[in-house]
């Protein structure tokens, strides 16, 4: 017995040393990155490099609100976020969806309300305004015309109202009393993206559209006047959680 304990515990010396694990994770390490490159560079880099791809003159830019066109190939198409300043981009909507359900739990925190469920309802919240916001754009572009609009570009577009309720839950968090004053406030500036986004970018992508202003000016009211009751339900962390 004493023989197989000193076999054993050679054994373990000799294949268990810190440096043969070591290696042994690097190594594992090296496949799993490698297979993780692969797979986005081949599955997930034709989405990746449009949707996500953005610089710091993109973020910092405005003023300057139409899409830069691209030729390449002979076909028309515009170009990605980090080339075209006004490219919609799944970066920014991603990381203020992000923001906001970090906001959201710490409101519930500091209000003694948080719970996971509690956190959940506000998840299940912001993805049914994204949502509504996506089928939003939609309609108003199949109201004004048929359009090849790409679906991701609704995504992107529909994302950034999370912008606006990250800064409504951050004014909420400094002082509960101005929820009201700065939703109303986000309102209107999301209200004026919207209209100047769907004027001059998302129209501008839509190949035939019916060109009567007075129509066309009715839809882009109710879009800027939809984005109250979208902010208020986002703005409205904790309602009934106990």
């Amino acid at each position: 017995m004493g023989s197989t304990m000193y076999e054993t515990s050679e054994y373990q010396k000799r294949f268990f040393t810190p440096t043969t694990c070591t290696q042994q994770i690097d190594s594992l390490g090296n496949v799993l990155y490698g297979a993780g490159s692969d797979l986005i560079k081949s599955e997930l880099g034709a989405y990746g490099e449009k949707f996500f791809g953005s610089s710091s003159d993109y973020v910092q830019s405005n003023g300057h609100w139409m899409r830069t066109a691209d030729l390449a190939g002979g076909e028309f198409s515009f170009k990605p976020p980090i080339y075209d300043i006004n490219a919609p981009d799944l970066y920014i909507p991603m990381m203020a969806f992000g923001t906001y359900l970090v906001l959201a739990g710490y409101f519930l925190g500091i209000t003694t309300k948080f719970s996971p469920e509690a956190l959940g309802v506000q998840f299940t919240t912001g993805l049914l305004c994204w949502l509504l916001q996506i089928l939003l754009l939609e309609a108003t572009l199949h109201s004004l015309g048929s359009g090849e609009v790409p679906l991701l570009d609704m995504v992107a577009y529909g994302g950034y109202i999370f912008v606006a309720a990250s800064v409504i839950l951050i004014a909420r968090i400094i002082w509960d009393y101005s929820f009201h004053l700065i939703t109303f406030f986000e309102c209107f500036c999301m209200g004026i993206f919207l209209i100047k986004t769907m004027k001059r970018i998302l129209i501008a992508e839509v190949r035939s559209f019916e060109k009567h202003s007075t129509k066309r000016n009715y839809i882009l009211l109710f879009i800027a006047l939809s984005q109250i009751p979208l902010l208020f339900w986002l703005g409205n962390v904790g309602v009934g959680a106990k």
